[in-house]
């Protein structure tokens, strides 16, 4: 350890630097990580996933979303939701979670280094203090880049942090609108839709692309769309913003969009989602021979690592698909990789989940996916309304579909819309990674009542579908 101070340097404290810190520790390197906010966590605790996602339960729990299936549309556990209302159950979840990764940190032994961070050459970072004074160089064996992203601002538009605000500004927000524009239809912005939709604010979705969500089985979002329509959300898709301005209508303030097609939407508040830009401007990465892309995002290969030897990056910084789970394990595949430590993964089978009211997961690959390929496959669906868990839980809409291989009847997809999808993806994504058939589900016992049980249900649907009832061990 005479030439490095540490074996493992990160850049970001998110769930991805985080991630590879921890494995490194475990493998009983010297691991620091710089973190140039006061708070741990970066924008998956501090203002992205665990906000949104807190903000979503509590919307959820005060309209009584699940209950007006029974009580009536008008039902509403709290009448007058206020942004108080929500912003307390968040404050709460965001400092329980700051405490518990400092205490992960330091019963790891990693050092936590509140500075800025900024290459002098691929193994010399330059850290300058967030408080006080004393530049400090540090030479590291390994640098894993995992410094997160912000929100893209575009500067014709007239950001405020109040009226016309980015996912970013969410927690600061004065109070509910009884207007929004969400401009940008991918998982952000559709999340944030359909959580203010909730609460009775009239939406308008603004997405430049006339598909939504593309990377989704067609039919689950076309359920999605639904779902927002039904919230009195409108959705202009294949519409461009062209102009957005301030006004003030009659002493009342307004946000006026000007949509390419020629249309004009007034709002009380604009909410921007136009995707994020990787946070590496300050790093100086030419010292280390790194180029950014045009939106601050770095490539790296299927190991993680740059084009620099030595250096990776992962998480929010490098692109799709910027969930927090995808940047915990492109953590772990860098540090083990790093560490010439085997490790095994299955890419191919990693869950999405979209936070939306209802909520989305799938995973494996969708009906145009296998169209595309010319797999030979049949679907089969489960609705929440056929389970009695959903019409205890009052969630007579959501749906469980499975996309079958025709011929061996292996597993291949699954996508869920409805309560506890992101729980209930895991089932199948266990089967498939283990190159299951559907056979597993019809020949098994779930709990009842489950939702669970509508894997059984798929699974005889689309059995059905393939005309045969042959059992498994006679295959």
């Amino acid at each position: 350890m005479s030439e490095f101070d540490y074996d493992l340097l990160v850049i970001g404290s998110g769930p991805g630097g985080l991630r590879a810190a921890y494995h490194a520790a475990k493998m009983n390197k010297k691991v620091a990580i710089v973190e140039r906010k006061a708070v741990v966590g970066g924008v998956s605790v501090n203002t992205g996933t665990i906000p949104s996602k807190t903000l979503r339960e509590a919307i959820i729990d005060l309209t009584g979303f699940h209950e007006k299936t029974f009580y009536g549309q008008s039902f509403q556990v709290k009448q007058n939701i206020t942004i108080e209302d929500l912003l307390k159950r968040t404050d709460l979840v965001i400092r329980h979670e700051i405490d518990v990764l400092r205490d992960q940190l330091a019963r790891n032994g990693i050092e936590l280094i509140h500075a800025t961070a900024s290459f002098c050459d691929p193994q010399t970072i330059n850290l300058e203090p967030v408080e006080g004074k004393g530049l400090r160089l540090a030479r590291a064996r390994v640098v894993v880049i995992a410094s997160g992203t912000q929100a893209t601002r575009a500067p014709t538009i007239p950001f405020d942090g109040r009226d016309v605000l980015t996912s970013d500004d969410i927690l600061t927000m004065d109070r509910l609108p009884k207007t929004l524009a969400v401009v940008g239809g991918g998982v952000i912005g559709i999340e944030y839709a359909s959580m203010f939709a909730a609460l009775g604010v009239r939406v308008t979705l603004i997405e430049r692309s006339q598909q939504l969500l593309s990377f989704v089985d067609r039919e689950i979002v076309d359920d999605l769309i639904y779902h927002l329509r039904e919230a009195r959300a409108t959705l202009r898709l294949g519409e461009e913003v062209a102009t957005a301005k301030k006004v003030d209508d009659g002493g009342v303030p307004r946000v006026q969009i000007v949509l390419a097609s020629g249309k004009t939407i007034a709002v009380e508040k604009a909410l921007y989602s136009i995707g994020r830009t990787g946070n590496t401007a300050m790093m100086n990465l030419e010292a280390a021979g790194l180029t950014a892309d045009e939106r601050g995002r770095l490539k790296v290969n299927e190991n993680y690592e740059t084009a620099t030897p030595g250096i990776y990056a992962v998480g929010d910084v490098i692109g799709f698909p910027s969930l927090a789970s995808t940047s915990m394990e492109q953590g772990r595949l860098a540090a083990n990789h790093a560490f010439g430590c085997p490790v095994r993964s299955f890419p191919e089978f990693l869950p999405y989940g979209i936070y939306s009211i209802p909520e989305i997961s799938m995973c494996g690959r969708t009906e145009e996916d296998l169209t595309k390929a010319g797999v030979p496959y049949e679907i089969g669906k489960a609705r929440f309304r056929e389970i009695a868990r959903g019409q205890i839980i009052g969630d007579t809409s959501g749906m469980l579909k499975l996309c079958v291989h025709a011929e061996t009847r292996e597993l291949l997809g699954v996508h869920i819309i409805g309560a506890q999808a992101t729980e209930l993806v895991h089932i199948g994504q266990a089967v498939m990674t283990l190159k299951g058939r559907i056979d597993y589900f019809v020949d098994t016992v779930f709990n009842y009542p489950t939702l669970a049980e509508g894997y059984k249900i798929a699974a005889l649907d689309a059995t059905n579908r393939l005309n045969t009832y042959a059992p498994v061990h006679s295959r």
